[in-house]
């Protein structure tokens, strides 16, 4: 029996050794990333799906789920003072009511006034059931949090959080501590300043040699480098969604300078697509991709951006994707910012009309 437990404990070793992101990388070709591009634009905007609540609160960062026969939107607005999570919900993807918060101000703790959250463990297959998993009889949620007011303001964490409901504006329970820190032991260079959105999805075949696996983008400074440092994509993995760990020495996704940030998995049979936005590496903000055969090694897109500004409610930024298809029609939701305010738009694979919500 010893000898077993001993062969188990290598074997699992091994799996983790093979499993960093250091080992050399897979391309993926020309013609797989381009057959991704054409199944996944949207050149159709329909425009403004969630508007402003009112001139001084902004909604930002859709994440997009479906439980039953309704879909679920879980945004986050700035008032000012910093982030709230809410609901909202629909039944056709394009006309959305909200329903309320899930994550509040309160008057302490390190997340008081930033509680930016993002629904964790949603299906990522490509034209899937987008339903939540639960694990351990729970809904979860990662999020942005932090205690100093204002936007994205000192240093932020991740955070997460559970429910027994997603689909009812009630409080969710959050775990009296960050999970990830840029002050943790094992910071990287990358994140050593600050992290904000995270997505966490879980990895079934165990290709990083565990359970689940967080993207995260985060900003950091090499310690003889000079000035503010840039925005990148990194990863952590868990085995229990409480505890995280960083995984590599680099980040996954980096322009070495702007923002690279905001992930989102989607599976296409042996294929992982990353949904990302790109902002300031070339004007604007837009929307990226970029493929991986093992979660770990990524092949960036170098062609034409997925969403960029266009229309006047987006003419400033078009960013923070979260991409689905349904029924034959690809929705590509976004934080679309321009002539009015800060609100979340979409745009389809298919000609659907015009939002009555503005344009």
């Amino acid at each position: 029996m010893k000898s077993l437990i001993i062969i188990g404990l290598l074997f699992t070793s091994v799996l983790q050794i093979i499993a960093q992101p250091n080992r050399p990388a897979i391309q993926v070709p020309d013609d797989r990333m381009r057959a991704v591009f054409e199944e996944v634009k949207t050149p159709y905007k329909y425009g403004i799906v969630l508007a402003q609540p009112d001139a001084g609160r902004m909604v930002d960062s859709p994440t997009v789920f479906r439980k039953g026969t309704n879909w679920y939107m879980t945004y986050i607005i700035f008032d000012g003072k910093g982030y709230e999570t809410w609901l909202a919900k629909s039944d056709n993807l394009l006309n959305w009511t909200t329903l309320g918060k899930l994550m509040s101000f309160t008057d302490k703790d390190w997340d008081a006034t930033q509680k930016a959250g993002y629904v964790a463990l949603i299906d990522t297959e490509w034209g899937g059931s987008y339903e939540p998993e639960k694990y351990r009889n729970r809904y979860w949620l990662s999020y942005l949090g932090g205690s100093e007011k204002g936007y994205e303001a000192g240093r932020l964490g991740v955070g997460t959080a559970k429910t027994g409901d997603l689909t009812k504006p009630v409080e969710v329970e959050r775990l009296p501590q960050p999970v990830l820190s840029a002050v943790d032991q094992d910071a990287r260079w990358y994140d050593n300043k600050t992290i904000y959105k995270s997505l966490v999805i879980r990895d079934k075949a165990q290709k990083t040699g565990y359970p689940f696996v967080m993207y995260y983008n985060a900003k950091g400074v090499k310690p003889d480098a000079k000035g503010s440092g840039f925005e990148n994509i990194a990863m952590a993995v868990s085995s229990d969604m409480t505890h995280w760990k960083r995984l590599g020495q680099e980040p996954l996704i980096t322009r070495k300078t702007g923002i690279c940030g905001d992930a989102q998995i989607t599976k296409m049979g042996d294929l992982y697509v990353m949904f990302y936005f790109g902002a300031f590496w070339k004007p604007g903000a837009f929307e990226r991709f970029a493929c991986s055969y093992d979660l770990l090694n990524w092949t960036d897109w170098t062609g034409d951006d997925l969403i960029a500004s266009s229309e006047p409610y987006d003419k400033t930024y078009a960013h923070k994707p979260w991409v689905i298809k349904w029924k034959g029609v690809v929705y590509h939701f976004y934080n679309a910012v321009g002539t009015n305010g800060r609100v979340i738009a979409v745009a389809t694979s298919k000609d659907l009309g015009k939002s009555s919500l503005g344009q």
